[in-house]
């Protein structure tokens, strides 16, 4: 897939949306095709790569845009400079390239959200994933023990950012706060309940009080969501038990048509 983008300057490191260049008065990295305003839909973690500029998409956001008598909103990619841009007057183009996976962990924790509580559990997620996976950006957001903001976070990543594995850490127990499985399940296209099985078989090795978990996994869209505990160890033998089935897990998820016993 190529773009072709008329970029504004920019700074290593900053970020701008690309919008349609009906939207005047806007940081802009504008985008037409064919004259007519378009959004592509990225995914997070896609590099584009110019001539001279790159930049990395981490992440979208909605911008209203001018209309007879009235706004509309389009969903706009967000782009980060990889290096410094001094701008153009012409249009560049891009090709686009996705060389590695796109990784979400939420973390779910009131006193790590009011700051009481150092979170090891999601940093856990992101080291351990590095090791087995090529990820190409990842995204890390604590959150209090709350349903309604787990959902929109849920919704965001999988919906509009389309991360391609989405890990929340907490919640999974009995206290009258643990609710992530239940608002993660609303959510789910379906579930994938070997996860949870071979994430349960190898908790159950270490500690007895894994049957304690209610942690489910399964699809929004096009992204896997995994439920984890919310200590770092137990992520981590979490983790282990799913690694081995990952990559062919993502390749399915984006249609690869090859057997899977080969």
């Amino acid at each position: 897939m190529e773009l072709l983008l008329d970029l504004a300057p920019c700074s290593e490191g900053a970020i701008l949306p690309i919008l349609p260049k009906t939207a005047p008065n806007l940081p802009k990295a504008c985008h037409t095709r064919n004259g007519a305003p378009y959004m592509p839909p990225i995914p997070v973690g896609t590099t584009l790569i110019g001539d001279t500029a790159q930049f990395l998409v981490v992440g979208h956001m909605g911008y209203p845009i001018p209309q007879a008598n009235s706004y509309r909103e389009v969903i706009a990619p967000l782009i980060q400079a990889m290096s410094a841009n001094p701008g153009t007057d012409t249009e560049v183009r891009f090709t686009l390239k996705k060389e590695g996976i796109s990784l979400a962990w939420i973390t779910l924790s009131d006193s790590g959200a009011e700051g009481m509580r150092e979170d090891t559990s999601g940093p856990a997620i992101d080291d351990y994933l590095r090791t087995q996976l090529p990820v190409a950006y990842a995204r890390g957001t604590l959150l209090p023990d709350s349903p309604w903001a787990l959902r929109a976070c849920l919704s965001d990543y999988a919906l509009r950012d389309r991360f391609d594995i989405i890990c929340t850490s907490g919640g999974t127990g009995l206290t009258s706060r643990d609710q992530t499985p239940e608002t993660t399940e609303k959510l789910l296209d379906r579930t994938l309940p070997g996860f949870v099985i071979a994430m349960m078989t190898n908790s159950l090795a270490k500690t007895p009080h894994a049957v304690l978990s209610r942690a489910t996994a399964g699809i929004i869209g096009q992204s896997l969501v995994i439920n984890l505990p919310g200590s770092r160890k137990a992520v981590l033998e979490n983790l282990e038990a799913i690694a081995p089935a990952l990559k062919h897990t993502l390749a399915k998820l984006h249609n690869d048509p090859s057997d899977c016993g080969g």
